[in-house]
């Protein structure tokens, strides 16, 4: 079964440290080069264990390994550029993180950090200011969303993907992602403000 995501350009240009395209080491790891599967890991597997850290995932490394198991067994299906690889990345990440919500209703929680590197891209001012916090800070920040904003912050945040597939992985609308997310934004600032008000002149 093939896997075919459409061209498209990417939404946000990325900051911070320059990285290996992710184009030409995908089509590498098709063709069997084993380092570039291994490039492909270390410079997205601190976003997929960020976005699975956020979501409080029982074993945020651990689920990670098991997402980079299935790109592997499934790499000879792909076809799309990188902005695709990222969606399908983030997908199989997403639906490993549901799988992970549904056995942490049947069993207990443990929780650790993770053991790779999570830098991430970051484009606006608001999504900046989350990525300069501490993570304790960013979970608890996260709390006081909605289940819906929280996925849309995390998957167009952490994960840096579009409008348009963060709508297709959560089966809502563009609209409604673009609503949920300036809502989102919106009410992080306002408790920011609570927590740091401005100093009295």
């Amino acid at each position: 079964m093939q896997v075919t995501v459409a061209r498209r350009e990417p939404t946000r240009a990325r900051v911070g440290p320059r990285s290996a395209p992710i184009g030409p080491l995908v089509h590498a790891a098709q063709a069997g080069c084993a380092a570039s599967f291994e490039v492909l890991y270390r410079q997205l597997a601190g976003q997929v264990v960020s976005y699975l850290r956020w979501h409080r995932a029982s074993d945020p490394d651990g689920l990670t390994n098991d997402v980079f198991a299935q790109v592997h067994r499934s790499l000879g299906g792909f076809h799309g550029d990188e902005a695709g690889f990222r969606s399908w990345l983030f997908t199989i990440a997403h639906h490993r993180m549901i799988d992970d919500r549904r056995r942490a209703g049947r069993q207990p929680q443990l929780q650790h950090d993770a053991g790779v590197d999570e830098r991430v891209g970051w484009g606006d001012v608001e999504e900046d200011a989350l990525a300069a916090m501490a993570p304790e800070r960013v979970r608890d920040l996260l709390a006081v969303l909605s289940p819906d904003q929280r996925d849309v912050v995390l998957l167009r945040i952490v994960a840096d993907l579009s409008v348009e597939d963060v709508a297709r992985m959560l089966h809502k609308r563009e609209g409604a992602v673009k609503a949920l997310q300036h809502r989102a934004l919106a009410t992080l600032r306002r408790h920011v403000d609570t927590l740091d008000p401005a100093p009295a002149r």
